[in-house]
């Protein structure tokens, strides 16, 4: 399985010639010792720890439960809910696989980030720019900048729309009030990074609880649903389908957050961690990332789910958020209408905070920049005040960044894959696995051929008869 390709197989690249490399973590003079060094692996010390009850085995567990929550708040943004509503009511159940095996992606591009941060001590950003040309690392600083703000134009918008829908805000109203929130959430990691886990957790359990809710009203085709997740299919419009899948993929694996995650583990990390508590960290953060990305998989899943059980089955046309929300309170009653908006309104505010923490870790990983968070987070608002002044429709702005961010994913994946397989910045202990190279390149190239195709879809267009 994915799972145990991951974790499973971090011991034996020792077997296999490796650790002559002797470099590993902190392989610079000013880094910390080398987690792939052996010298701890069978020392009398480790031979005689005791074996840790069940109660102190869960209890450890817990403590490090919290980064990949923050990260999954990325995977049930505002950005999901309008691909996921859209192919809900266009397609019905048919791209319910695409979730899937975006989710899958993700369980492995998330596990690998956060590797990379545990095994190094330093951020995918911050290695960018100590190991690539100058050239090439501020490419890869424009493309995560343009994905940060594509990622900020959806959280934003969500939030604003959530305000607007619930409370009847004005949106320029809702806009104050969530960069007020945002700020405030960033603020409380000056007060210890748990703090902010569970407070976004917290956001993150009511989307999760107000669209299983959302489902249980539905009343979906069960038999459908689990046809259509196992059985890959792109429907006519096949460029429709495609522009689809492409967003669905940009909304589930969000370049910003594997940035993120290798910064978000760090704060579990000591310095004088040798080989073996880097394994136990790392086998750790996978249960976590398992839990996280699973919820965020249900939770995506609903929304399509919801969206093909209402709209398409009652021929209901939904072209912005507006519609969905008061489409539902006719068909389902009141109660989903405002689960919606609730479930809408703690996605923004929730993905808003984690947009901000990444784009400081993009901006001052990748050139050093340091600009302060209220700076920084007005200019990331431009394009959504934009959009909202433009009296654009949200939703197909939303539905248009989640392509952007598609596009921008390579430039995070394919660093993190070769960061990760190199022994000499890994250490023999975590570098990638023969197999867990393959996985990784795979998931690039789908990701880079996916783009491809809409890109030629959109210059040659396919005959729909």
């Amino acid at each position: 399985s994915v799972v145990e390709l991951l974790v499973e197989g971090q011991g034996s690249a020792a077997d296999i010639g490796l650790a002559e490399s002797g470099s590993g973590v902190g392989a610079s003079a000013e880094q910390e010792p080398p987690v792939g060094r052996e010298e701890d692996a069978g020392s009398p010390a480790d031979r005689a720890e005791p074996e840790e009850s069940r109660y102190q085995r869960l209890l450890r567990l817990l403590r490090h439960v919290g980064p990949a929550f923050v990260v999954s708040v990325a995977y049930v943004d505002p950005g999901n809910f309008a691909t996921n509503i859209t192919a809900g009511c266009t397609l019905g159940y048919d791209l319910l696989w695409v979730i899937l095996w975006s989710n899958v992606m993700a369980i492995v591009l998330q596990s690998l980030s956060a590797k990379l941060g545990i095994a190094t001590g330093q951020n995918l950003p911050h290695l960018c720019q100590a190991r690539l040309s100058c050239g090439l690392n501020r490419c890869l600083w424009v493309s995560a900048c343009l994905a940060a703000m594509a990622t900020d134009l959806a959280e934003f918008l969500g939030a604003v729309m959530g305000f607007y829908l619930l409370f009847n805000i004005p949106y320029y109203g809702g806009a104050l009030i969530t960069a007020v929130v945002t700020l405030i959430l960033v603020a409380l990691r000056g007060r210890g990074q748990r703090l902010v886990e569970f407070a976004i957790g917290l956001l993150v359990s009511v989307v999760t609880i107000c669209y299983l809710a959302e489902v249980v009203l539905a009343r979906p085709q069960w038999d459908q649903v689990a046809l259509h997740v196992a059985v890959p299919m792109l429907p006519r419009p096949v460029l429709g389908s495609v522009n689809l899948a492409v967003g669905m993929l940009g909304a589930t694996v969000m370049p910003h957050v594997i940035y993120l995650h290798s910064e978000l583990v760090q704060a579990r990390r000591h310095p004088e961690d040798g080989p073996k508590e880097c394994r136990r960290h790392y086998r750790l953060e996978v249960i976590d990332i398992l839990v996280a990305m699973n919820v965020a998989f249900l939770v995506n899943s609903a929304m399509t789910v919801v969206a093909a059980a209402v709209f398409q089955r009652n021929h209901v046309e939904v072209v912005t958020l507006q519609d969905a929300q008061q489409s539902l309170a006719p068909l389902l009653g009141s109660f989903s209408s405002y689960a919606f908006g609730i479930a809408l309104l703690a996605s923004g505010l929730s993905s808003s905070a984690v947009g901000t923490l990444s784009g400081e870790i993009i901006l001052n990983g990748f050139v050093g920049l340091r600009i302060p968070v209220v700076v920084r987070r007005l200019v990331t608002m431009a394009p959504a005040v934009a959009v909202l002044a433009s009296g654009a429709d949200p939703m197909q702005a939303l539905v248009i960044s989640q392509v952007v961010l598609s596009f921008a994913l390579p430039s995070a994946v394919i660093p993190l894959v070769w960061f990760t397989s190199s022994p000499e910045l890994m250490g023999p202990q975590l570098v990638n696995t023969r197999p867990v190279r393959f996985l990784g390149w795979a998931i690039a190239a789908i990701i880079v051929a996916l783009n491809a195709t809409l890109l030629l879809l959109l210059v040659v267009p396919v005959p729909e008869s």
